[in-house]
């Protein structure tokens, strides 16, 4: 372990946390992978943008959106640490050459779109493409981030992916993040469901949290312009029991998006979500019980 990474355990510590119900008695797992809003020092002076600018980059606030979920029998993992300091909804090694000092290791994938738009595993830009970084970093400064927070945040949600199986025989991943109310394509929505486009969950899942969230008068639509990003598509797998689908959430329906505060519609919001994941919960419910699910 060099400096880098010491340091990096140092300030995340943990980097995550896991929120568990009082009883297992769901196949459910709610990940909430941007709303980490610790950001360390270090980082800050790193940054040419000022801390709120940096905050409009976070989730914020999406992890107590659907902590009541717990309630339903089900943990909810989310992440300590800033999307704009490391995005875990990427591939480990989605690395941006513009970001670092030198030559990045052979197997970097650096040519992907999201790279291409600043927005890799560690992001050089954020909202409307304004650059965090005053100068380039250490790549094993990179490299550290990768290794003490975005292994253990991965790790976690296969743990707990393994012990839903273990137990119900299945595992559903409710990916939770919000959108940017002015972001291409999402005019009008208040609600995307991705699933890759049908690829990693069996289709009764999201039929489930649509009819739920249009029953409940918001405005869904699936796959587009979100189908999922890397979490959705690297833990989805309906064949052997693993079901992802990726929740994108207008965050005008919670915030007012310049201060970053909750306005007066979040306690509906957070109710009315709470009713989609228990339709979801009753659907695919304990062990042994024959679902939809199962027949599909």
């Amino acid at each position: 372990m060099n400096e880098f990474e010491s340091a990096e355990r140092a300030q995340f510590d943990p980097p995550a946390e896991t929120v568990e119900p009082a009883r297992l008695a769901s196949p459910l797992i709610f990940s909430s992978p941007h709303s980490g809003c610790r950001y360390p020092d270090r980082f800050l002076q790193a940054s040419r943008l000022d801390p709120l600018t940096l905050r409009r980059s976070e989730d914020a606030f999406v992890d107590e959106l659907f902590l009541p979920c717990v309630a339903l029998g089900a943990p909810l993992v989310r992440a300590l640490f800033p999307r704009a300091y490391l995005d875990v909804n990427r591939e480990p090694w989605e690395l941006d050459p513009k970001v670092f000092d030198g030559p990045l290791p052979d197997f970097a994938n650096t040519r992907s779109l999201r790279v291409a738009v600043g927005l890799g595993t560690i992001p050089r830009v954020v909202g409307d493409a304004q650059p965090i970084y005053k100068e380039p970093m250490p790549v094993r400064e990179g490299l550290a981030r990768i290794e003490a927070l975005y292994r253990p945040y991965h790790a976690r949600i296969e743990a707990l992916i393994a012990r839903a199986r273990k137990r119900f025989g299945r595992a559903l991943l409710i990916d939770c993040h919000s959108m940017p109310s002015n972001a291409a394509d999402v005019g009008g929505l208040d609600i995307v469901l991705g699933d890759r486009f049908g690829a990693s969950a069996a289709p009764v899942v999201i039929e489930t949290l649509e009819a739920s969230l249009k029953a409940s008068g918001y405005r869904v639509r699936r796959n587009k312009p979100f189908a999922g990003g890397y979490i959705t598509e690297h833990f989805g797998a309906p064949g052997s029991g693993v079901h992802a689908v990726q929740i994108e959430i207008a965050r005008a329906l919670y915030l007012d998006e310049r201060k970053i505060v909750r306005n007066e519609r979040w306690t509906a919001l957070r109710d009315d979500l709470f009713v989609a994941a228990k339709a979801l919960a009753s659907e695919f419910g304990a062990a042994g019980e024959t679902t939809r699910l199962a027949a599909e």
